[in-house]
């Protein structure tokens, strides 16, 4: 029997590969790719045609190595080249929730229709695709875990091999899966970005919705064309492909009729982190009810569209993104935080549903839902305006003490420039010591956020060790460098606790043994007896409490140490 039936079981199998049909579409729609299959779907491609390169990268926190599947339609996959040749680079992130695998299976479609010609590939414009971020989370397959979604079958999981969300880790950078992404993004320098996902909220008509880098953050004449001219682009060549598209729907509720807020996108989520870097970014958010062959399907003529339009303003994409990142080395003052406009806002055309009440089956108690039978078309208000709520100047330079190494490795991964300084020196900066903060008293993605940061400023002379990192601004990085070392920032190292070790102190006194001390002190020093007297004569609590004026004798003193509250990031003026 073996012998018989071996020979056909192995042509069978040769036909399939070559063809290079997915899972996708032997399901008629209905199940996704397993990790495996993707990367080996994506190998036999590139075997097979000489215009698609695969390229292993570092390893995850799954144990397995990231991938990144380029194409390039005249066979150059030399990256020095790319912008050389001004070619619009376009990098495409699946699976970091595996749950939503649309893009995954789209982009398996996609590449392989540009490799057999089916779809043409411009010559000016290159095409990058991660297969599967989150490898971890893809391996953790399941069926149940998406309870408001619409299929495939069975899917990933959200959380990654570390249970981390990996869309909140790109400026925190925990997992081994956003260093090995990272390396890649920098490799690429991707003039346009796009991270497939899946909404979970309202429920509306559109198949499609789309989240956009907020183009006041983008800032400079990139972020203009963006709003202007290619926003609308890609809307109007969705809507010539029958898929109507509208801003990524942020609420859950029946006011949807009167508009919503863009959604806000710090660095923590990939728009936010690529906005830092210039690059234009879009998330897909297919609607989650729909039926998976539908997403799918939405989700390859959004990045079909995508490329049509980069190629199209190909030119403009290029030199501005490029009169951006020139202005921004000469920039002086930088947001660290934002703010809806309310005053400002665009009219979207939007589909929805009218939601009404009716009793729970589960409860017995009055519910509402979205009623199909009530569909609506209206033009609502969008508010994508958003203005700097906090501000800083930039340094001449940041200094970092070398024993930060967590902060170093992660502004070396993102290409910013530092030197080393060749002796110990002593220099005058600027620096912040920490008045108050908050911290999130559970835990959240690996850390408890710090946030209502109140600071000092002061100047003195401080002296560093050779081998401390000097950081100078004027570099394409610079965005970067202030929004993750200014504390204010809404995503800044010290907001994500990287510098916590300041905020306790080491060496402390005991009572008996400093009330000698204290007094010895403040008779040499008469200026600290002064300022305690009249701390006492103001603050009847203080004047009552001799642990509080023991303390402040202390913190008046050289013997304080001078790192406490101190954050570890100096700036030269």
């Amino acid at each position: 029997m073996r012998i018989i039936f071996l020979p056909f079981i192995f042509i069978f199998h040769l036909s399939f590969s070559q063809n290079f049909t997915t899972s996708f579409e032997t399901s008629n729609g209905k199940q996704t790719a397993t990790y495996f299959e993707c990367v080996d779907y994506y190998k036999s491609l590139a075997r097979s045609y000489s215009t698609i390169k695969i390229i292993t990268g570092d390893t995850t926190d799954a144990g397995y190595p990231l991938h990144l599947v380029l194409f390039s339609s005249d066979k150059d996959f030399n990256m020095q080249n790319w912008h050389q040749q001004h070619k619009v680079v376009v990098l495409v992130n699946n699976g970091i929730h595996p749950g939503e695998p649309d893009g995954i299976d789209a982009s398996m479609l996609l590449l392989r229709d540009l490799a057999q010609g089916k779809l043409k590939m411009p010559n000016n414009v290159i095409l990058a695709i991660i297969p599967v971020y989150n490898i971890g989370g893809s391996l953790n397959r399941n069926s149940f875990s998406r309870v408001n979604q619409n299929g495939p079958e069975s899917y990933g999981f959200r959380g990654n091999a570390e249970n981390l969300d990996l869309n909140r880790d790109f400026i925190k950078a925990d997992s081994k899966n956003a260093f090995a992404f990272e390396k890649f993004f920098q490799q690429l320098d991707p003039d346009i970005f796009i991270d497939n996902h899946v909404s979970d909220g309202a429920d509306y008509q559109h198949t499609m919705t789309m989240l956009t880098t907020q183009h006041n953050k983008l800032e400079g004449e990139i972020g203009n064309f963006l709003h202007d001219v290619f926003e609308p682009a890609l809307y109007k060549g969705m809507q010539q492909k029958n898929w109507s598209m509208c801003p990524y729907v942020n609420y859950e509720e029946s006011s949807l009729k009167e508009g919503w807020q863009a959604f806000y996108d710090p660095p923590r989520y990939s728009s936010g982190y690529t906005s830092l870097f210039e690059t234009i970014a879009f998330i897909p958010e297919t609607h989650m009810l729909k039926p998976y062959a539908d997403r799918v399907k939405s989700t390859y003529a959004f990045m079909q569209t995508v490329i049509e339009q980069a190629s199209k303003f190909s030119s403009a994409i290029i030199s501005k993104r490029k009169a951006s990142l020139d202005a921004i080395k000469q920039q002086k003052d930088f947001p660290l935080s934002w703010k809806v406009d309310s005053s400002k806002f665009d009219m979207i055309d939007f589909k929805g549903y009218d939601t009404s009440m009716k009793i729970s089956e589960v409860t017995g108690l009055p519910r509402y839902y979205y009623d199909h039978s009530k569909p609506f078309e209206k033009q609502v208000k969008f508010y994508n305006y958003y203005a700097p709520s906090i501000s800083v100047q930039k340094p001449k330079a940041y200094i970092i003490p070398q024993g930060w190494y967590k902060v170093i490795e992660r502004l070396k991964l993102n290409n910013v420039i530092m030197h080393q300084l060749k002796h110990d020196t002593t220099i005058a900066v600027e620096y912040y010591r920490v008045e108050d903060y908050k911290s999130l008293s559970r835990a959240y993605e690996d850390h408890h956020l710090n946030s209502n940061i109140k600071l000092s400023t002061h100047d003195d002379s401080i002296h560093f060790l050779k081998g401390d990192y000097i950081i100078y601004t004027g570099q394409d990085a610079d965005r970067y460098i202030v929004e993750t070392l200014e504390p204010l920032g809404d995503d800044s190292f010290f907001a994500w606790n990287f510098f916590d070790a300041v905020l306790q102190r080491k060496e402390y006194y005991s009572d008996y043994r400093w009330e000698d001390v204290a007094a010895v002190y403040i008779r040499q020093h008469p200026e600290v007896k002064d300022q305690l007297e009249e701390k006492k004569r103001s603050d009847t609590a203080f004047a009552a409490s001799s642990e509080q004026q023991l303390y402040f004798v202390y913190t008046h003193s050289p013997y304080s140490e001078p790192g406490y509250m101190r954050v570890p990031v100096f700036r030269m003026k």
